[in-house]
């Protein structure tokens, strides 16, 4: 079971808790870059870059700045 909360996380480089906080992170830029998109929608003089600028941060975050090297966690054997 606790590899169902760890094995993801793990593969990215991070624990738990830190792979939580970056997905609630991505997840509420996410969210209101999408607001500003629908809104545009209506106004296209409003909001005229923060879709794509959203886009190319979270890009630069995911991928180009992402560690390399996973966090190994302890089994329940190595305890």
């Amino acid at each position: 079971m606790r590899s169902l909360f760890t094995e993801h996380p793990d593969s990215v480089g991070e624990t738990y808790t830190e792979h939580m906080g970056v997905a609630f992170s991505f997840g509420t830029k996410m969210l209101g870059a999408g607001v500003a998109c629908l809104l545009h929608g209506i106004f296209p003089f409003m909001f005229t870059t923060t879709g794509s600028r959203a886009v190319t941060e979270l890009h630069d975050r995911m991928v180009a700045h992402r560690r390399r090297t996973p966090v190994t966690t302890p089994q329940p054997s190595e305890v």
